[in-house]
């Protein structure tokens, strides 16, 4: 990791520049399936199945960026094979007395076997990367610059965040996927179709699915391998509600989260090697404690669509 590398040349000031340069990079995966899976779970539906998404998305766009020479055509292509992914999981939650929680399980293993398969070709190959630029200018210090470096798609999640919370509250499209989300009777009072409104929003967010894993195969740690994935996908989907359905919120879960993951590999550069397992552990333990805190007895749920209590 180059903020660890960071961190062991500048010395203790080098693990919260090594904790930032995570944020930066370990953050965009996260970033963009919590934002998919945000407005899937808006419609009123729950698709478990990101993490075969993000890991088919990463697939294609390594594929799809060896094969063209464009680092971004795979890009494209993660967000069709995500749009593919999210439509074939709103379809079928659609047909009656189908389980979301089944379905999506059914993907992410369909999506994960998949990706394994058609990918064992591109494990060796070189494909294009993401172009990368630095928010480290400022500084002379070649460590910084490294660290703070970051990618065009990172930027495009960060503006999406708002860009979506603003769509949420004052657009036709952002209302009509609230009320689908609220209450079917009244959405269907109104004359909208509940499974077609659902449809979309579960391909939208697959779409944003896919273009996160096209980051982790072109930019960030930028190869395919079959262990590329950690359980991003599914994490994600915890995030979504520590962050109460707020895309903004998703933002920061997602920083924070990122953050996380880099702390271990930034001690263990400077000397505390001692339980380094343990600290590789610390995003995992952290998500734990935080979703325990927000959904203990004494707080509310605020901000879950209704709809989402419904079994289905």
């Amino acid at each position: 990791m180059e903020a660890a590398d960071a961190a062991n040349s500048i010395g203790l000031w080098g693990v919260p520049l090594a904790v930032v340069g995570g944020m930066l990079r370990v953050s965009a995966p996260f970033l963009f399936v919590s934002l998919g899976e945000c407005i899937t779970e808006k419609s009123g539906r729950v698709n478990l199945g990101l993490e075969g998404t993000l890991v088919m998305g990463a697939m294609s766009g390594y594929g799809f960026s060896y094969l063209t020479g464009s680092a971004w055509l795979g890009v494209l292509a993660a967000g069709a094979v995500g749009f593919a992914f999210g439509a074939v999981h709103g379809w079928l939650c659609g047909r009656p007395r189908v389980n979301d929680i089944a379905v999506g399980i059914a993907m992410m293993l369909l999506g994960v076997g998949l990706a394994f398969f058609l990918g064992k070709p591109l494990i060796q190959p070189t494909a294009p990367r993401l172009p990368a630029f630095s928010l480290g200018f400022w500084s002379d210090t070649p460590q910084v610059v490294s660290a703070l470096s970051v990618n065009l798609l990172f930027l495009i999640g960060v503006g999406l965040a708002p860009l979506l919370a603003w769509a949420f509250n004052h657009t036709r499209y952002g209302l009509v996927i609230r009320t689908v989300g609220e209450s079917t009777d009244a959405a269907r009072a109104m004359g909208y179709d509940v499974n077609s409104v659902r449809l979309w929003s579960t391909a939208a967010g697959g779409v944003l699915a896919g273009i996160g894993g096209s980051f982790l195969s072109l930019f960030y740690p930028g190869s395919w391998n079959e262990g590329l994935s950690s359980g991003q996908g599914l994490m994600a989907v915890a995030l979504v509600i520590f962050a109460r359905w707020d895309p903004i919120k998703c933002l920061y879960a997602s920083l924070l989260f990122g953050g996380a993951s880099a702390l271990g590999p930034a001690l263990q550069s400077v000397g505390f090697s001692s339980g380094y397992y343990l600290f590789n552990a610390a995003p995992y333990a952290l998500t734990l404690a935080i979703m325990v805190w927000s959904n203990s007895a004494k707080r509310t749920v605020e901000g879950m669509p209704a709809e989402l209590g419904s079994a289905r």
